[in-house]
């Protein structure tokens, strides 16, 4: 059962110069590994920045459509997520334990990433575990 979609589109060129902002200015949104990742290729910082940013903002929308209740500020979320593309499917870890979520199983979370040109997009769906 589907318990919360969420969709992003970003305009890449917001992030053209992320790359010079401070170690601890980047860490308020991104992990550690996110960000050695990001600057790994010059030639596609902007948009990876811009496509986790979308994750985060999408994973945002699903978590208020499955917990309309739930208050977290957007930035304090950040910090609870991390997206890895290393595999052939992006995987997008929650920190389900940090986060005030309704009792049960964690829910599966989905993650879809592309990017084209000016545009970042992510789509999220929480789901809820078949096992529950």
């Amino acid at each position: 059962m589907i318990l919360g979609i969420g969709i992003d589109i970003i305009d890449i060129d917001r992030f053209a110069q992320w790359h010079r902002l401070p170690p601890h200015q980047l860490q308020r949104i991104f992990s550690d590994a996110e960000i050695a990742y990001c600057l790994s290729n010059p030639t596609k910082i902007t948009e990876r920045f811009a496509v986790r940013f979308a994750a985060r903002e999408a994973f945002y929308k699903a978590l208020c459509q499955y917990q309309p209740s739930h208050a977290i500020p957007f930035l304090t979320l950040c910090k609870l997520l991390q997206v890895d593309t290393s595999s052939r499917a992006p995987q997008l870890t929650v920190l389900w334990d940090k986060l005030d979520f309704k009792a049960g199983n964690k829910p599966l979370v989905h993650l879809s990433l592309s990017h084209a040109k000016g545009a970042a997009i992510a789509q999220v769906i929480i789901e809820k575990d078949s096992e529950e």
